[in-house]
């Protein structure tokens, strides 16, 4: 898939989307926040779909992210909040070093650099997990971190990693940023 930006000045950016070989969908950003939805076939003029405010704009946008409901089971789901800060939904496979321990046997923050927002089991979520919440095979940990922690947090729940051995290279290395508590 290609998406083309364009600028148009005074009324805001255009977005072209290829959907397929001969069809593109249009999408019109305006400074003033409303989002215009287009479809194009071949060289036809563009057909105007549907017009949306900022706000529902933005809302439909999480909708279709994902952020609600995500119906395909995948490794993993991210977020971007800015260049270097994600949210993440990480799947816990069996053999992972967190199975069976708590976010405070593990030191997440510590350990990891990133934070637990949320632990999805089952039908259920656990939101603003506190240090003795249990990480279980199957779970999905969402996070939030720099994407260099968030890929940390990815291995460690595939089982490839040991958390001491992260949080040692991480040690080592001056140029990781661990501080994001925040």
């Amino acid at each position: 898939m290609t998406v083309y930006e364009s600028d148009l000045p005074g009324v805001g950016k255009k977005f072209e989307i290829e959907i397929d070989d001969d069809e593109q969908l249009v999408v019109v950003t305006h400074n003033t926040g409303k989002r215009e939805v287009f479809r194009r076939r071949g060289e036809e003029d563009s057909e105007k779909l549907f017009e949306l405010s900022d706000r529902l704009a933005r809302q439909v946008g999480t909708i279709l992210e994902g952020a609600y409901f995500q119906p395909v089971a995948t490794e993993t789901t991210e977020t971007m909040l800015d260049d270097d800060t994600l949210f993440e939904w990480v799947n816990v496979v069996e053999g992972s070093e967190l199975v069976d321990k708590t976010l405070a046997e593990v030191d997440f923050r510590e350990t990891t650099g990133t934070s637990v927002v949320a632990i999805q089991r089952d039908d259920e979520t656990e939101s603003n997990p506190n240090a003795d919440s249990t990480i279980r095979a199957g779970d999905t940990l969402v996070i939030i971190g720099g994407r260099d922690a968030c890929d940390r947090v990815e291995r460690l729940a595939a089982g490839t990693d040991a958390p001491g051995e992260e949080a040692a290279a991480a040690a080592d290395d001056p140029t990781e940023d661990a501080d994001t508590d925040a």
